[in-house]
């Protein structure tokens, strides 16, 4: 059971690092290179989208990291599954107090009422991102280092 708990956290994680690393390295880039206010309005929907699935995705994560680490506390690697765990409460913490206050009001913008620096706070929301995906694949890295 302990072994299906590990498979299972371990790709559920990856697939968050997967979607993250997408959003950083691909999907912001095309959308920063489309016409007039097509990126931005994309952004924004994004934004909407992502902004309701992420969180329920890292808490669950996180969870799910939390019950690896007390169900398996007795076996090898467990000191890399807390690390983990750390690491991705981090990345809640990095979230709620940098990430989703930008999120919040750049989902809301429309070419009519986006502030004048809405590309300034598009690229600190992007360099804190980038901070968060590194976080984020440390943690996965751990994980799968915890499974061999």
């Amino acid at each position: 059971m302990l072994n299906a708990l590990e498979v299972f956290t371990t790709v559920v994680v990856g697939l968050m690092v997967g979607v993250e690393f997408s959003v950083a390295f691909v999907i912001n880039r095309i959308l920063d290179a489309l016409p007039e206010d097509s990126g931005q309005l994309g952004r924004a929907h994004g934004g909407r989208m992502l902004g309701a699935v992420m969180p329920v995705w890292y808490i669950g994560s996180l969870v799910l990291v939390a019950i690896w680490a007390v169900a398996g506390r007795h076996h090898h690697g467990t000191g890399l599954v807390v690390t983990a765990g750390a690491l991705l409460m981090l990345s809640v913490i990095m979230s709620i107090l940098l990430l989703v206050p930008i999120n919040n009001r750049g989902k809301a913008w429309t070419p009519d009422n986006r502030p004048a620096d809405w590309k300034e706070q598009m690229n600190r929301w992007d360099r804190f991102h980038y901070v968060r995906v590194a976080v984020i694949v440390a943690a996965f890295a751990l994980l799968v280092a915890a499974l061999t």
